[in-house]
């Protein structure tokens, strides 16, 4: 077994060092996800935290079923990062922040001709395109604050001298009816391969990716369109989806849920909005961790213990700077406490046993300087 991969039972292991720490009640929902009828394998991420009844940070195989409670309501919500023409030494900040606003209004473009360059046909306005929503979704403006791979960074055509932009954001509200419509149907239950029902949700979870990721397109570019650049997008990775392993036979399906994909290049991990963000590149054959990677640094405190704990402590205006010097752009006080970098994991740790575990080298370091989350209260 490669180190920092324990196993916890029969399938069932997680990629941690003796210096992570992870809730048992995390552990406890992995297990017992793991005995689903037809998991083959489970395996949590260094980032693993507990969800409602899932976990999350996690990867699932499945033999001859899928079950679309394990890839969840937000179907496609990933991150993509873009690299602007903005050089970093141009970057005023107080300038910056007043400029970005209005990003949670409704797109005032053709959204049904927008999503047909997508393939997505729709005669409907869809007045969450482009929106970035609520919980731990945001728009980031970074800065490259180190690189260590340089042949990789720059096969990415990234320039360290510029601007990037990370987009955490996913398929809205088109996700949680697609999980609605099948929980009224089947509950928690399984879709059996082949079946008609089975079809009919990979359809709708299949448009509900391209969706997410033509919603993160559109936040980026009325992003840096707010402070009068351009960009392009480097990467872009979906974090909760169901998709064939393409292992041992065509029956074998593999559940991510809040698990970055290590099979398709590099990878960002963010810590939260007061840590780095990590560019990091997979190695080796990904086996053993399912192929997937952390997407993030994880929960340290549910929202209602984030909110209780730090209100205690900070003003709202004390979380809009963070330690790294970063502004914060975010007019819901509860928001504000619910994703405050103390209630996160710590990201290093998170990275060094992906390291350890032999999974990953890193490539660079980024440093978040103004973030924005939703103005809605």
């Amino acid at each position: 077994m490669t180190q920092n991969i324990e196993t916890l039972a029969d399938g069932v292991s997680v990629i941690r060092s003796a210096n992570s720490w992870i809730e048992g009640e995390a552990l406890q929902q992995l297990q017992t996800t793991a005995a689903l009828p037809g998991i083959t394998r489970a395996v949590g991420m260094p980032d693993l935290h507990p969800g409602k009844g899932i976990p999350i940070g996690a990867a699932f195989l499945s033999e001859g079923v899928i079950y679309p409670h394990l890839v969840g309501n937000d179907i496609g919500c990933g991150m993509s990062l873009w690299q602007s023409d903005i050089p970093t030494r141009k970057v005023k900040l107080d300038r910056f922040v007043k400029r970005l606003d209005g990003l949670d209004d409704p797109w005032n473009g053709n959204t049904s001709e927008r999503l047909a360059t997508y393939g997505i046909e729709t005669d409907t306005p869809e007045l969450s395109l482009g929106t970035i929503g609520s919980g731990n979704h945001f728009a980031e403006l970074q800065r490259v604050d180190d690189v260590e791979d340089e042949a990789c960074f720059k096969n990415l055509g990234l320039d360290a001298d510029a601007v990037q932009v990370l987009v955490h954001s996913g398929s809205r509200g088109l996700g949680e009816s697609i999980l609605r419509s099948h929980v009224n149907r089947h509950g928690s239950a399984g879709l059996q391969t082949g079946s008609t029902d089975f079809e009919e949700y990979l359809r709708a979870h299949d448009a509900a990716i391209i969706w997410a990721t033509a919603n993160r397109d559109l936040i980026a570019e009325r992003f840096i369109r707010c402070i009068g650049g351009t960009a392009g997008k480097k990467l872009d990775l979906c974090h909760n989806s169901v998709t064939p392993a393409e292992i041992s036979t065509d029956q074998t399906w593999l559940h991510r849920k809040g698990a970055a994909p290590a099979s398709n290049g590099p990878v960002v991990i963010p810590g939260s909005r007061g840590s780095m963000t990590y560019l990091v590149k997979p190695v080796g054959d990904q086996s053993e961790n399912a192929w997937s990677l952390a997407h993030g640094a994880g929960r340290r405190w549910n929202r209602s213990d984030s909110k209780n704990r730090l209100s205690r402590k900070f003003r709202p205006a004390d979380l809009r700077r963070t330690e790294l010097g970063g502004r914060v752009i975010c007019n819901n006080k509860d928001l504000l406490y619910e994703e405050a970098p103390q209630a996160y994991k710590n990201i290093e740790q998170v990275i060094l046993d992906l390291v350890d575990a032999g999974l990953v080298t890193i490539v660079a370091r980024l440093r978040p300087i103004i973030t924005y989350k939703t103005q809605h209260t």
